[in-house]
């Protein structure tokens, strides 16, 4: 009887993948990198082992939302106080820092499980074109 390979993941390469933001809806943006960091593009992907991939997000605040997103959109936390609830829209949070909007629309197309935080610290994500990751190879 044959067995399945299944890789190790000390047997997995991961590769570098750069995503430019400019012009792209949020959604298809988040769910194209978030399937790039769980490895699903690879023939050898496994769902409980981190793939090794490192993806990089360019021109974060060109990124585009459809509908009136930027002032609907509300994305609320809690401090775990009483009357702690805050909250604020898609557009404040652009204001302040595109990255966290991509980094947490990412975040949330993620499993939760204990790669999720494996997979987050893969991600790199900045508001314009310059990053410090131009001596990796460019994979397609």
């Amino acid at each position: 009887m044959n067995k399945t390979y299944a890789p190790n993941t000390k047997d997995i390469e991961g590769q570098w993948y750069f995503l430019n933001a400019d012009g792209q809806v949020l959604g298809k943006l988040a769910t194209n990198a978030a399937s790039l960091l769980m490895g699903k593009n690879s023939a050898s992907y496994t769902p409980g082992a981190l793939s090794g991939n490192h993806v990089v997000v360019t021109n974060a605040e060109k990124i585009a939302v459809s509908g009136n997103k930027t002032d609907n959109k509300i994305y609320y936390r809690h401090s775990n106080y009483p009357g702690g609830l805050r909250q604020e829209t898609l557009g404040e949070v652009m204001e302040k820092s595109p990255s966290k909007a991509i980094e947490r629309a990412i975040k949330g197309m993620l499993p939760i499980n204990k790669l999720r935080k494996k997979w987050m610290a893969n991600l790199h994500v900045y508001a314009d074109t310059n990053h410090p990751h131009t001596a990796q190879e460019k994979a397609k």
